[in-house]
């Protein structure tokens, strides 16, 4: 007999397909502990769950259908982490009478660091114990992942080490005022691994909220706010909402643009970043981002032009004046206009140098011009296309010698994997404008 197909059978397999992709995990202890603490401050919510997702790792799954307009999440501001929170806490007379004041960031970082120590004591442990305990921006990453990186990401990722490292020195002595609260030595609470988890945290998970420049802080802006169970939404860059902090209702809130069904993830969008900011600021890769896009080198568009070209000292400088050897990037829609544009201007021949204001500006300088500056695209999108395959296999060896980076290994591998995506279709583009224009 044939197996029933009904309403009940629908229901149960649509059950069946959801628990594939998500596992709620509302069940366990740090959850429940989390929510009854946000609920003593004033949060109630009856509509988000955290669980599990196949793609995404943690998240918010919704139990009720949403529509455009509606409210996804409203958390009062006495559940917010701020640096008014950190001026209420012990460190805050010391942060008072420091000198020369330290950031707001440093402000964070450090009461971060100091309530995880102190752990059971600290008001904030339920926030603290579903923070991740581990990051995985360019800072963290091993050396041999960060080598493979692409070029203008692994300058990014190196100057981020730094900036890190020049943080963590600088606050030192800081750092080394507040031991008549510690029983244990200051450096070993406030080491270097403990500034980076904080500064991780801080940069990935702040939502942006404006507070009044206060003169115990630098001048550095004063823009950060930690925001517990909201921080647990993930980004897609195929979603709109609209996210401010509410004065009438003193509390920051989320609305959705969107439609999301019954049991689904619920995402927002952290901004119109391609997958190289994304990794960078807060260290995963959306797949098949319209945001993203491949980067070209300076270095590598001079490849495809003869040094021995007389005007070609003054087409770089032109270039340079004008700000085209930067942001030069092939997208989902071929070669950026920049791009094209700086190659146009490398590509004109000696009789047509004149012409260099009108090739700026977007003008049709000669057939031959255009032709040319299809072809040297061409070739530096097929260059681009082997240099991410031959990454993509060296990925592939380490990931089966060096068990201990499979993790930041995968990460950087997802990175190159997309781009191979947009320079494939670049090529394609750039194949059949050739044939168009033959």
């Amino acid at each position: 007999m044939k197996k029933s197909r009904g309403r009940t059978g629908r229901k149960r397999r649509r059950k069946h397909l959801r628990s594939l992709c998500a596992v709620n995990c509302s069940h366990k202890l740090e959850y429940i502990k989390l929510k009854k603490w946000l609920k003593d401050r004033g949060f109630e919510d009856s509509n988000l769950r955290p669980a599990e997702f196949l793609g995404t790792g943690r998240g918010l799954m919704t139990t009720k259908a949403l529509q455009a307009g509606d409210l996804i999440i409203s958390l009062p501001e006495k559940c917010l982490l701020t640096t008014g929170t950190v001026l209420s806490s012990c460190l805050g007379e010391y942060i008072m009478k420091w000198k020369p004041p330290v950031s707001p960031l440093i402000a964070l970082c450090t009461f971060l660091i100091a309530e995880k120590h102190v752990g059971e004591k600290s008001p904030w442990k339920p926030y603290i114990d579903v923070l991740p305990k581990t990051y995985t921006c360019p800072v963290c990453l091993e050396h041999d992942a960060v080598t493979l990186l692409p070029e203008p990401l692994r300058m990014k990722a190196q100057e981020q080490r730094m900036m890190v490292h020049e943080l963590y020195v600088s606050s030192k002595a800081f750092f080394s005022s507040l031991q008549p609260l510690f029983a244990e030595n200051t450096e070993t609470i406030f080491n270097y691994s403990a500034l980076e988890w904080a500064w991780c945290t801080i940069n990935t998970r702040t939502i942006y909220m404006k507070h009044s420049q206060r003169e115990c802080f630098s001048l550095e802006p004063d823009v950060y706010a930690l925001a517990p169970y909201l921080d647990l939404l993930n980004h897609s860059p195929n979603v709109q909402v609209k996210a401010a902090f509410n004065e009438q209702t003193r509390s920051y809130e989320i609305r959705t643009n969107s439609q999301c069904k019954r049991y689904e993830e619920v995402f927002i969008c952290y901004g119109p970043h391609d997958n190289q900011r994304l990794l960078l600021e807060y260290g995963f890769v959306a797949v098949d981002n319209p945001h993203s896009s491949v980067y070209v080198s300076s270095d590598t568009l001079l490849k495809y032009f003869s040094p021995l070209d007389k005007q070609r000292n003054a087409k770089l400088s032109i270039l340079r004046d004008h700000d085209f050897l930067e942001n030069l990037t092939f997208g989902w829609d071929g070669p950026s206009w920049r791009l094209l544009t700086a190659l146009k201007l490398l590509s004109l021949g000696a009789d047509e140098f004149t012409c260099w204001r009108r090739t700026l500006l977007g003008d049709v300088i000669s057939a031959r011009n255009e032709q040319q500056t299809l072809n040297v695209t061409a070739k530096i999108c097929q260059f681009l296309i082997a240099e991410t395959q031959h990454v993509l296999l060296q990925i592939s060896q380490l990931k089966r010698s060096k068990e201990n980076l499979k993790t930041h290994l995968a990460l950087v591998e997802a990175l190159h994997l997309e781009n191979l995506k947009i320079l494939r279709r670049s090529a394609e583009i750039l194949c059949n404008l050739s044939v168009a224009t033959t």
